[in-house]
């Protein structure tokens, strides 16, 4: 029985890469002109890694990563768990202290004040690790923007970057294989050999980095 392709999305890509979503479902990313049959061809190539991941994906906990904002409930920042405490007469709706503490009045809105905390908070760490991953390489970069991408990390549009505001609860050594990342793609707009080379140069450990990413990024989630 072969693989049920969910989605097909054509780009200017030059390779097909394959993806499994959240909820164990196959996307295929494919140049302009490849054919169905040649996506099929390579989905079936890799049947087997494909039935692997949908099933390590759909083995997962239901709630890693999906928070019920309760005292004693662990959230991420900076690669660490921290616990959430929610506290009376606190005037803030949460303040960081060695772990989270939620006032209790705003906690019918708690999903939206952490959200806007780890906003603030990517913008700001961000902020400084491009700047100097971005005078170590000698680039210049126009606007950084945050966003609310689910899986798409970083981009790269024009000399601009974005990266999702989740990016905040992995490590540091994570963000900055991100941030490395987006930097090249101003001089390298694909995955060509010469754009891993110069990632390779700034960070030569990425790829520990990036394999965290695959692993893990489920868990970057409210």
């Amino acid at each position: 029985m072969q693989p049920e392709i969910y989605k097909i999305i054509r780009t200017d890509r030059k390779t097909i890469a394959l993806q499994i979503t959240e909820d164990g479902r196959l996307i295929v990313k494919a140049p302009l002109k490849v054919s169905d049959e040649k996506i099929m061809e390579v989905v079936l190539k890799h049947k087997r890694w494909i039935e692997s991941k949908i099933k390590e994906v759909l083995s997962r906990d239901p709630k890693a990563g999906k928070k019920e904002f309760v005292n004693g409930e662990s959230f991420l920042y900076l690669g660490r768990f921290y616990k959430l405490y929610i506290v009376e007469n606190q005037e803030e709706p949460i303040r960081f202290e060695n772990g989270f503490f939620l006032s209790k009045k705003f906690l019918p809105y708690a999903r939206e004040v952490f959200i806007a905390w780890y906003k603030e908070a990517a913008l700001e760490k961000i902020s400084q690790r491009v700047e100097f991953y971005a005078k170590k390489a000698g680039l210049k970069y126009g606007r950084i923007r945050i966003t609310d991408a689910q899986r798409r990390w970083g981009s790269c549009s024009g000399n601009n970057l974005n990266f999702s505001w989740r990016l905040i609860m992995a490590p540091l050594s994570v963000i900055d294989y991100v941030v490395v990342h987006e930097l090249v793609h101003l001089e390298e707009k694909n995955h060509s050999k010469s754009f891993w080379t110069k990632v390779k140069v700034l960070m030569p450990n990425y790829e520990k980095h990036h394999q965290w990413l695959k692993e893990n990024g489920h868990l970057l989630r409210l």
